[in-house]
This record gives C-alpha cells, sequence and structure tokens, in this order.
C-alpha cells in the first residue's frame, strides 16, 4: 500500500492535516498508537480537563453563588467516580468523532507506533507503507523534572495525565508549577476541596504573560484557596506509602523548607517527543532545546519529511498545531500555506479565564516601540455583575502613532472566547479605534472590549 502522506500521531495537528490532505485529494494515512484518536489533548489533556473544570466549576456556583440568587436546597455532595465518568464520556465523544472524521474523508487509520526507515517509508508494526511525504505530529509528553521520580499509578507523585486520574480526592496537594496546567488543575482540586499549594521557582504566576495580568490573577486564585511559594526551587520529592514530601531551597536563601502532600502533581511544562521514529539515523536536525528543525514550509533537512505542532518550535498548543497541519497540507497539495504566529492566542481556563494575543506591554517596551494602552476593569460591565464575575479586565495595547493592535490580555469571565474579536482584528490590521467604532451588543461581556479600544483614545465610557 503507497500514499501520497502518512501522518505520524492522531493529535490535533496530525488528525487536522489529514483532514485537509484528504480534502486536497491526497491519498492519507494516520499512525496512531493508542486505542483512540485525539492524541494528548483529547485523551489526557485538554478536552478532560476542560470537563473537570465545568465540572467543578458547577460545584462551586451551587455551593458559593446559588444561595445569593435564591436557589435553595441543600448543596451538592461530591461523587468523585461519576465526575470522572462524565469526563470519560466527553473524552468518548470527542475521541470517537474524531475516528468519523477519518472514515468520512476515507483516511486510513495505521494503528500501531511509526518508525521511519527511509525517506519515503514508514513501518508500522511489521508492515512498510511507502509514502511521497511523512507529516511527524508526534507531539509532547510531560517534562521531567530533576529529583522527582512520577509514578501515574501509584496516584503519590503525578504528572498532569495521573492528576486526571486520582483514586480518591486529596487532602493536600502540592502543585510543582504555576504555568496553566498547574493552574487548571490546581484550580480543579481546590474547588473539590483540597488544600493546594504551588510551588514557582519563577517570581509570577504564567511566566512571560503579561505582568498587569499576572498580578490579578495570582490575588483571584489565591481568594480562591490556591496557596503560593514563588521563587522556590524544588530539590526533591520523597514519595512514601500514602503521602510524599516536597523539599525546595527558598530563592532568599537559608535551609531547604520542606511541604507534605497526599498528592503532588509535577506540572513543569512538557517535551517534543518523537521516540522510536529513527530522526537520528535519518539525519533529521534538532534545535538546541531538543526541537525538530523545520523551515518556512515546515519541511525538515530530509526531502519529504515535514514536521508541525508540540515537537516544533513555537507554543505548545493544539491550536497552533491545527494551524500548522493545514498549512504544511497545503504545501503538499502545491499550495500556499500560511501560519500567522504573530497572531495565536493562549488561554487559561480557570474561573475567570485568562486569554492572550499578540505582545505584551513590557515586550514592546523593550523594543523601543511607543504604546498606548487601553484598560477596562469588569467592575463596570453590566453582564459581568449580574453573573458575579466581576473581577478581571480588558487590556488593549495599541501603537501609539498608527493606533494598530499590537496585542491584548484578558481576564474575566469567557476570555477564551472574547479574545478572537481581537484575533480577527489584528489579521485584518485594524486599529483600536475601528473596535470602538463597531457596535457590541448590551448586555454582553464583549462590551469590556469595546470600552478597552475606546480607553485608547478618548476614554471609556463606563469608567
Amino acid at each position: 500500500m503507497s500514499y501520497d502522506v502518512i501522518i505520524i500521531g492522531a493529535g490535533p495537528g496530525g488528525y487536522v492535516s489529514a483532514v485537509r490532505c484528504a480534502q486536497l485529494g491526497l491519498k492519507t494515512a494516520i499512525v496512531e498508537g493508542r486505542e483512540t484518536l485525539g492524541g494528548t489533548c483529547l485523551n489526557v489533556g485538554c478536552i478532560p480537563s476542560k470537563a473537570l473544570l465545568h465540572a467543578t466549576h458547577s460545584l462551586h456556583e451551587a455551593q458559593h453563588s446559588f444561595g445569593k440568587m435564591g436557589l435553595k436546597g441543600a448543596a451538592p455532595e461530591v461523587d468523585w467516580d461519576q465526575m470522572k465518568s462524565y469526563k470519560d464520556d466527553v473524552i468518548g465523544q470527542n475521541t470517537g468523532g474524531v475516528e468519523f472524521l477519518m472514515k468520512k474523508n476515507k483516511i486510513d487509520w495505521l494503528k500501531g507506533w511509526a518508525s521511519i526507515p527511509a525517506a519515503g517509508q514508514v513501518k508500522v508494526g511489521d508492515e512498510t507503507y511507502a509514502t511521497k511525504n511523512i507529516v511527524i505530529a508526534s507531539g509532547s509528553v510531560p517534562s521531567a523534572l530533576p529529583g522527582v521520580t512520577v509514578e501515574n499509578d501509584k496516584g503519590i507523585v503525578v504528572d498532569s495525565t495521573g492528576a486526571l486520574e486520582l483514586p480518591k480526592i486529596p487532602n493536600k496537594m502540592v502543585v510543582i508549577g504555576a504555568g496553566v496546567i498547574g493552574l487548571e488543575l490546581g484550580s480543579v482540586y481546590a474547588r473539590l476541596g483540597t488544600e493546594v499549594t504551588v510551588v514557582e521557582y519563577m517570581d509570577a504566576v504564567c511566566p512571560g504573560m503579561d505582568k498587569d495580568v499576572q498580578r490579578s490573577f495570582k490575588k483571584i486564585l489565591e481568594k480562591q484557596g490556591l496557596k503560593f511559594i514563588m521563587g522556590a526551587a524544588v530539590q526533591g520529592v520523597e514519595a512514601l506509602k500514602s503521602k510524599a514530601k516536597v523539599t525546595y531551597q527558598p530563592k532568599k536563601g537559608g535551609d531547604d523548607e520542606i511541604i507534605d502532600a497526599d498528592v503532588v502533581l509535577v506540572a513543569t511544562g512538557r517535551k517534543p517527543y518523537a521516540e522510536g521514529l529513527g530522526l537520528d539515523a535519518l539525519g533529521v536536525k534538532l534545535t538546541e532545546r531538543g526541537q525538530i528543525a523545520t523551515d518556512a514550509k515546515w519541511a525538515t533537512n530530509v526531502p519529504g519529511i515535514y514536521a508541525i505542532g508540540d515537537v516544533i518550535e513555537g507554543p505548545m498548543l493544539a491550536h497552533k498545531a491545527e494551524d500548522e497541519g493545514m498549512a504544511v497540507a497545503d504545501v503538499i497539495a502545491g499550495k500556499h500555506g500560511h501560519v500567522n504566529y504573530g497572531v495565536i492566542p493562549g488561554v487559561v481556563y480557570t474561573t475567570p479565564e485568562v486569554a492572550t494575543v499578540g505582545a505584551t506591554e513590557e515586550a514592546l517596551k523593550a523594543e523601543g516601540r511607543k504604546v498606548k494602552i487601553g484598560k477596562f476593569s469588569f467592575m463596570g460591565n453590566g453582564r459581568a455583575k449580574a453573573v458575579g464575575q466581576a473581577d478581571g479586565f480588558v487590556k488593549l495595547i495599541a501603537d501609539k502613532e498608527t493606533d494598530r493592535v499590537l496585542g491584548a490580555a484578558i481576564i474575566g469571565p469567557a476570555a477564551g472566547d472574547m479574545i478572537h474579536e481581537i484575533c480577527v482584528a489584528m489579521e485584518f490590521g485594524a486599529s483600536a479605534e475601528d473596535i470602538a467604532l463597531t457596535c457590541h451588543a448590551h448586555p454582553t461581556y464583549s462590551e469590556a472590549v469595546r470600552e478597552a479600544a475606546l480607553a485608547c483614545g478618548d476614554g471609556p465610557i463606563h469608567a
């Protein structure tokens, strides 16, 4: 059997690329060794964590907000096994949907783990398939931390995958890392009644994010019960029979300190995964950080072999991989593939949500760019106050001379959806005034975006 394209990995980058290749008339196969399609994102990442975030947010609302709204009754009890079953059902619906897409588009699923014996060949199990093009979309895995051994099956020292399947709700949890994954899963367990302590090496949560958002976000999470130990270097984790001890070195110096926990979640980021593909033997070049090196058309230095998603440079985001998947399909089909890396949003799905796009104020000023800032608090937004989510703000960054929108940060309700208005504006090279002059429905959260745009000019109305 021979193909025009074989894609290795059925995560968001891989399966989207496969569908796009098939739509363009290319005979396509996808290789996946899991029992289900969808990769990390659908199976043990984005989708299951969002199911648990939704379930626990509903619990929090019932416990803390329903009474204020006149909804009386006993607070719901948590059935942890049923909650995990709900999460698994959500996974099944999504992974089943991807399998349907493969069948609909006549894409062959080569079940097993791939290796690449030579350019133009992909081996799966005992079978070797010929192909004109190979797309590596093998994704990423949780990063290891020196001095820490993760054993998900024991449920004491776990990574993000293990945190989705804990046998019981812990009384105390230590989260190592105040990035997106740590804060989302930390929020889940804090709502379930766990005492959550986040240990972070840097001085701010979500390193690299807008500093105004970092400060506000941390304060809001602290109000929700999360505790933070910042500027702390974890020295090791000792797993005992039913608990663990985390040893860390305070940045201010002094003796090492120890925290006890029932569960330790190691959430220190992710690293590219290309194990078993045989890239060394093929001579595929890697970057200094272990990513597959590609050119502007996602091609490696070996003709006919491309790479996309978490395994190459750039933010490890499912939607970035999807964009690259569609673009590389266009390139292989002889069309022009394009990804605007300057307009890729990032979202943290806590409550409130945090969403960003483009450059930060700090980065632009470091470049010597003259900018103007439009900021508007959700305290001035009627819809946000009506649903009890008035914490947070919209921050818009525009060029001081041209008024062109250069970036934005939102912390507030539905931030992950609202950010796309700004993404579209940036794609079209819009000015802050363009957003300010666009009628926004009332009452909506999105009015806060308009107010932030007005703040770049003569000033907002409701502040």
